[in-house]
């Protein structure tokens, strides 16, 4: 069996055929987890298709989205990239980029120095690959949040968006962003990396203009779902996907729900950092609540005890979208489930977001629960690839 593997133009257009969207979530160096659960989900449409070893998460989804590190994982997937090379990628980048040293201890200095990562973001990337490349297979989306204006940025290569070839009043258009540093303003997580600073114009003294941007997960979608979901959608967008459960497929791949029992340092620098994460959980839990909300969904958890999985009571009376969500739970107790032999020290430290030397045990949590929880029969056969 042959399906057709579709350019990227092809990919974005609304040509009435179903389409499906991977949203892939931020959260340091625990993006680990959510390649071992893609090598998962690359394997089983890999068989799904017949298909060798040169099926790709590019030829499948038509809309790759990811909010920091998961903004690193979906350009990489974009390019085409198998989820084997980019582990290997990932795990070398983690190792240089997260360095600790004394010289950058304190409280008005990045954690990290934001010149290693992009040295390494130009090395996956190329210095001169730009968002609008054809090197780009199929649709790419970076969360980004620009910080002087307040405003939550999706920079996407849609090349129908109002800003990707932009010409008048100085603008520059997106598509001649460079992709490195897209991706490196969605990783730019306070108190961890400096802001990324984006050229976005150019007035006629030739006074350039600049925004200023951090991590996209300081907006509301570190999970990047349902802003995925609005980018396809909106009009204002300029994609036009139709809704509807037979139409439009969102596959979300999480970093790991943190245990919020592990405790931190009880200084006021810490106790900071442990409200935005909270922030960002309530955030993350809302988006999942609106995506079942909205979906059909096999993998529906029960969001509490009073609403259930939400299956019974769809907003619309029907499914407006076909919806998965996979994602490994850190609190000791899921931990062991998976894996007895782990104790608990590690387990209280896996929820960091910036520790190389927990990267294996965090992947092989990723692939054991890949293995228990994503099946071939998740994904609708309405969404199949179409022969060639």
């Amino acid at each position: 069996m042959k399906y057709k593997i579709r350019t990227r133009d092809e990919h974005l257009t609304n040509d009435r055929q179903p389409k499906r969207i991977l949203a892939l979530d931020g959260g340091g160096l625990r993006g680990i987890l959510t390649l071992a659960i893609l090598q998962k989900i690359e394997d089983v449409l890999r068989e799904r298709h017949g298909s060798g070893k040169d099926f790709r998460l590019s030829h499948y989804f038509d809309l790759i989205a990811g909010t920091s590190t998961g903004a690193i994982i979906a350009a990489t997937l974009s390019l085409g990239k198998s989820v084997e090379e980019i582990r290997a990628m990932y795990m070398s980048l983690g190792k240089k980029v997260f360095q600790k040293g004394l010289l950058r201890e304190g409280l008005f200095r990045a954690k990290y120095d934001k010149a290693r990562l992009i040295d390494e973001l130009k090395g996956v990337y190329g210095a001169d690959t730009k968002l609008g490349s054809s090197a780009l297979q199929t649709g790419f989306m970076a969360v980004t949040k620009r910080l002087d204006t307040g405003s939550w940025w999706p920079i996407s290569n849609n090349p129908r968006g109002k800003y990707f070839d932009a010409r008048s009043g100085g603008v520059i258009g997106n598509c001649d962003y460079p992709l490195w540093q897209v991706v490196r303003a969605s990783t730019a997580a306070p108190a961890y990396f400096d802001p990324e600073d984006i050229e976005i114009a150019k007035a006629e003294d030739g006074t350039i203009v600049s925004g200023n941007f951090v991590d996209g997960g300081m907006s509301p979608f570190n999970n990047p779902s349902m802003l995925a979901v609005m980018y396809a959608t909106m009009d204002g967008y300029r994609i036009g996907w139709p809704s509807g459960a037979e139409n439009l497929l969102v596959v979300s791949v999480g970093t790991g729900r943190a245990d919020p029992k592990v405790k931190r340092a009880n200084l006021p620098a810490e106790n900071a950092i442990k409200s935005l994460l909270a922030l960002m959980e309530d955030a993350g839990t809302l988006q999942e609540t609106l995506l079942q909300w909205m979906s059909a969904s096999p993998t529906a958890r029960s969001i509490d005890r009073e609403l259930d999985d939400l299956q019974h009571d769809l907003v619309a009376g029907k499914p407006v979208i076909s919806y998965l969500r996979y994602n490994v739970d850190l609190a000791a107790s899921a931990v062991h489930a998976l894996n007895p032999g782990i104790d608990q020290g590690k387990i209280e430290s896996l929820t960091a977001m910036d520790a190389p030397e927990n990267m294996d045990t965090l992947h092989e949590l990723g692939r054991l629960t890949a293995e228990r929880d994503v099946h071939g029969n998740d994904f609708p056969s309405a969404f199949d690839l179409p022969l060639s």
